[in-house]
């Protein structure tokens, strides 16, 4: 495998510790996962790099419909040479099989929409709040299993915000379990699942350091079948809004930092709030629309006057 096209993207330490991998993979807590320095070629990576979308070339909008600070490009083969290789690898069987032998999930399924997945850059100042992800292929009967995040951060410090965040429980958890820095060529492929709950904290680059973007790139992988006692019913990504910090009880003294966190959290909150009120009505008035709604509304009306 080590010289097959598909597998020779990855470094060959990482296929030669393969067995290691998967062992910390399948203990990991909060849920599986593993973190892998150093994944990708060093020169695979750096080209990577090197071709990175401009920010403005991707999609910039937000889930509230308005630009946001957040861009994301899901057709990579229209990037260039290092990018259509990277499509062409992570399809082939000896790619899908080397994850597989890394992770102990074997008949993985490449998605060739990359729908949520592609290139990912965030601007200073954003942050990802708690969540899981959708659990099925929007389009295909397939069961989401793994995401698989590089990150091309070649300057990164764990102080600027932008570290994956893995929570055992984000209703009651206001730190995460686990947090990873978004450093150069560095690699986490975790399970999806009911609880694989995970964000990313808030960036705040220093004014030395005021262009940087957090950047990485998000494959998604799935299979046909999944065990029976790890299937849920077909959802959408599910968020969670962040827990008050720790610090935050009885006595402490606010700082200027404090109020501008709060702030901060209560206006992500309503954000959600608003997002939520927004899809309701969007459903009305599909469900108003056209001939079925007409027969709803029909419905409705006969049960509210003979309901006596």
């Amino acid at each position: 495998m080590q010289g097959s096209p598909g597998a020779s993207i990855i470094d060959p330490r990482v296929l030669e510790s393969a067995d290691t991998c998967r062992a910390e993979f399948t203990s990991a807590a909060p849920f599986p996962h593993v973190v892998i320095d150093d994944f990708f070629a060093p020169d695979f990576a750096a080209a990577l790099l090197d071709h990175f979308p401009a920010f403005e070339r991707g999609n910039a909008v937000g889930d509230d419909g308005k630009p946001g600070g957040k861009s994301t490009l899901a057709k990579i083969r229209q990037l260039g040479p290092v990018w259509q290789q990277l499509d062409d690898a992570i399809q082939s069987p000896e790619f899908l099989e080397a994850v597989g032998k890394l992770t102990g999930i074997d008949g993985l399924i490449y998605d060739p929409w990359y729908l949520g997945g592609g290139t990912h850059e965030n601007r200073d100042g954003m942050s990802l709040d708690p969540h899981v992800d959708f659990n099925y292929h929007p389009s295909e009967r397939w069961h989401r299993r793994l995401n698989l995040i590089v990150y091309l951060n070649p300057q990164w410090d764990a102080s600027w915000g932008g570290c994956l965040e893995l929570f055992r429980d984000p209703h009651a958890d206001a730190r995460p379990a686990r947090s990873v820095a978004p450093a150069f060529n560095r690699c986490v492929i975790f399970e999806t699942s009911e609880r694989s709950w995970h964000a990313f904290n808030r960036i705040g680059l220093p004014p030395e350091h005021a262009g940087l973007t957090r950047r990485s790139v998000a494959l998604y992988f799935y299979t046909k079948d999944r065990p029976a006692a790890e299937t849920a019913p077909r959802h959408t990504t599910y968020y969670v809004n962040r827990q008050l910090p720790t610090h935050l009880d009885e006595g402490h003294t606010l700082t200027r930092g404090d109020v501008a966190e709060i702030k901060q959290l209560i206006e992500q909150r309503d954000g959600h709030i608003r997002m939520l009120y927004a899809e309701n009505t969007a459903l009305r008035q599909a469900q108003d629309a056209g001939f079925t709604g007409h027969l709803l509304y029909l419905a409705k009306r006969a049960f509210v006057r003979f309901r006596k």
